[in-house]
């Protein structure tokens, strides 16, 4: 794909506005930190274009979560766009003959960010993917629900698993899933690809932000490293006993759907950040299809979840790296393949 080389102004915004959005928006989370997005820039028009070239075949063949990721992108710009007073006006999918077109965004005219889109969007830049230990402080109601108010004002569904048999169930899932996932070479393969990166790169997993390896005996599971590179333990620390755990559910399915999600997740993962709380995820009870399928049915969804979060307090921890700007942006025609 061809790259601009530089950023243009767009919806009567300057160029440094408008490289500050596209920015804020690169600060989204993704799997494995592929940040698969790109952008296109016209004076009435962002556009939000998937990349192709950073999809993860192996672990997300059908591209949801590729869509997700560009969804939470889009929240994020959208609030980094309020925040300059242009209202954004939406189209998401709009054109089928453009596969990799996530979304269009024009200036619907002027607006006043409130408290709540401010403190969100504070929250950006501190919003990491939290893969160590948490504490035992349980996470309080009212933060509990600003979680799920969260989600419903983004037209999606936070189903907490409070009960003790049915973290029982999920625990034993989650374990299941993850050595099935782990016993397959070519996940391994496309795993090493994205994680345990080397310090210079500016995308992936390095090595100082991952999480401890999972052991047999572990209660939670996260995803490890399989270069033999593995991050230290929390001296002393163990995974918590009985984390909360959040399953993020769409009312809807299909491409459309996944955007939304990623949107609704990008917006319960800044509440967290705002709330003092850390999140990671467990990625593969939504990656293994069986998985899944007994998910919904533990949380009585009518439809497949579509993000499984750990939700908890926990100690900082390192950054993941982000593409410069100039690396998001697409030359004005260009068309990514499909």
């Amino acid at each position: 794909m061809t790259k601009a080389t530089r950023t243009t102004a767009g919806l009567d915004l300057t160029a440094e506005q408008t490289e500050l959005v596209l920015a804020t928006a690169g600060r989204a989370p993704s799997l494995h930190n592929a940040q698969p997005w790109a952008f296109r820039v016209r004076p009435d028009l962002i556009e939000l274009h998937t990349d192709p070239q950073r999809r993860l075949p192996v672990v997300d063949p059908a591209d949801r979560e590729l869509r997700m990721a560009c969804g939470a992108a889009l929240f994020t710009l959208r609030l980094a766009l309020i925040d300059l007073g242009v209202r954004p006006l939406v189209t998401v999918l709009p054109d089928r003959r453009h596969p990799t077109l996530i979304a269009e965004i024009r200036r619907g005219g002027s607006i006043l960010a409130t408290p709540e889109q401010r403190r969100l969007l504070e929250a950006v830049p501190r919003r990491h993917t939290n893969r160590h230990p948490f504490t035992d402080v349980p996470v309080t109601p009212p933060e509990r629900h600003a979680l799920r108010r969260a989600a419903s004002d983004e037209g999606a569904w936070l189903h907490l698993v409070t009960a003790p048999d049915e973290r029982a169930i999920l625990q034993r899932l989650a374990v299941r899933a993850h050595r099935q996932q782990v016993a397959d070479p070519a996940f391994g393969d496309e795993l090493r690809r994205w994680t345990g990166t080397s310090p210079g790169r500016p995308d992936g997993v390095p090595v100082a932000a991952g999480g401890p390896q999972p052991a047999p005996h572990d209660r939670w599971v996260l995803r490890d490293f399989t270069d033999g590179a593995a991050p230290e333990r929390v001296p002393g620390k163990e995974f918590e006993s009985d984390p909360l755990i959040a399953v993020l559910t769409s009312h809807l399915s299909g491409p459309h759907a996944d955007v939304r999600a990623g949107e609704a997740l990008q917006r319960v993962l800044l509440t967290a950040t705002a709330e003092g709380l850390a999140v990671s995820f467990l990625s593969q009870l939504i990656e293994v299809d069986w998985a899944r399928d007994e998910l919904r049915r533990l949380v009585g969804a009518p439809l497949p979840p579509q993000a499984v979060l750990r939700v908890g307090r926990g100690w900082p921890v390192a950054a993941t790296p982000r593409r410069p700007v100039a690396d998001l942006l697409l030359d004005d025609g260009d068309d990514l393949p499909g």
